[in-house]
């Protein structure tokens, strides 16, 4: 591929926070930087080229360059998710200049899920997630902590990540089973084509042996299907508390959303954020508790729980029988449905 524009001297970009590593190419072995203010990241639903002007301008670095700068690494810490959880809130509200730059869902960790996909060589994939960790945190600025928030398609390489970053630490979010489905089947048609997608692409990664025979799973509901995709990201969940004490730990966005003020101590203690008493109360009265965190509408908790009464109410013959079967699936299967690790 033919570059429009030189490659930059990394130099340029380390502590420049309007820098951003956005794609991997496997065949030039290069990281693609884009200029990327953080403001316009801020203002972003996700790190992804239609949010982007800047992606397509894209600055090539050869990898070697990257791993040359890896004494320049910030601390790392992982806001995974199931979908549907409020991450996205809490990525918002983490942004916070001078203490935490959060990522929410950059498409480099989606080059390299799709890569391996794609049957990139366990080894070579490990070397590159390392180096592309390195890569989106070179330009994060001195003293500021990394939170990344991975889209959920990337969960299978969730264990890996903490892996490589013996300091790091993960805040797994996911939502109740009742609402997650509840919010599939409110969000229609377009949410139940999304979670056939998210379960292919979980299958794919090895994810969702649950039991079924062969072509018998695809045969189900769709929230059947949405069901059976929380199920095998909260068994990943589980093994990731069991191996990974101390450095993990759960919550759900019922949780979540209760206690505004509660939630960000918890979770800025967390991650060692040394937020004082006035930090934390700015966080939890802000735009991000109170404002959809996809369309900037003002949505708080209240507009939440109606959303879900809703689709419950329109689907509730429905959505009991789905969490009546899941719940026996789960015990087929040995899966708790509650987490253990819990943050609150």
């Amino acid at each position: 591929m033919t570059f429009a524009h030189p490659e930059p001297a990394l130099d340029a970009i380390v502590g420049d926070p309007d820098w951003l590593a956005h794609r991997y190419d496997p065949v030039a072995d290069a990281f693609h930087f884009i200029r990327a203010s953080r403001a316009d990241r801020a203002k972003a639903v996700f790190l992804i080229d239609e949010y982007l002007p800047g992606a397509q301008s894209p600055r090539p670095v050869r990898r070697a360059a990257v791993f040359a700068a890896a004494a320049l690494q910030p601390r790392i810490g992982y806001l995974f998710h199931s979908a549907f959880c409020c991450s996205t809130l809490l990525a918002n509200a983490f942004e916070l200049p001078g203490t935490a730059m959060t990522l929410k869902e950059p498409m480099l960790l989606n080059d390299l899920i799709g890569w391996r996909r794609r049957g990139a060589p366990p080894r070579d994939l490990a070397e590159r997630l390392d180096h592309a960790l390195l890569a989106l945190g070179a330009s994060v600025p001195p003293g500021e902590t990394l939170l990344i928030k991975p889209s959920n398609v990337v969960n299978a390489l969730a264990p890996a990540m903490l892996a490589l970053r013996a300091e790091s630490r993960a805040l797994l979010l996911h939502a109740p089973l009742a609402t997650f489905v509840a919010s599939i089947a409110s969000k229609g048609m377009w949410g139940r084509l999304w979670v056939r997608d998210l379960w292919a692409k979980l299958d794919a990664d090895g994810m969702c042996a649950l039991g079924f025979e062969p072509g018998e799973a695809p045969k189900q509901t769709d929230l059947q299907i949405a069901a059976m995709g929380w199920l095998a990201q909260h068994r990943l969940f589980a093994g990731m508390v069991a191996r990974f004490p101390g450095r993990v730990a759960t919550l759900d966005s019922a949780a979540l959303l209760a206690d505004p003020q509660r939630t960000v101590a918890a979770v800025a203690d967390f991650f060692g954020l040394g937020l004082d008493d006035a930090g934390l109360a700015a966080i939890a009265s802000g735009s991000a508790f109170s404002r959809n965190a996809k369309s900037g509408e003002a949505f708080g908790v209240r507009e939440r729980e109606a959303v879900h009464a809703g689709a419950i109410d329109a689907n509730r013959d429905e959505i009991e029988k789905v969490v009546a079967w899941t719940k026996a699936v789960a015990d087929r299967n040995g899966i708790a449905l509650e987490l253990a690790a819990a943050l609150l």
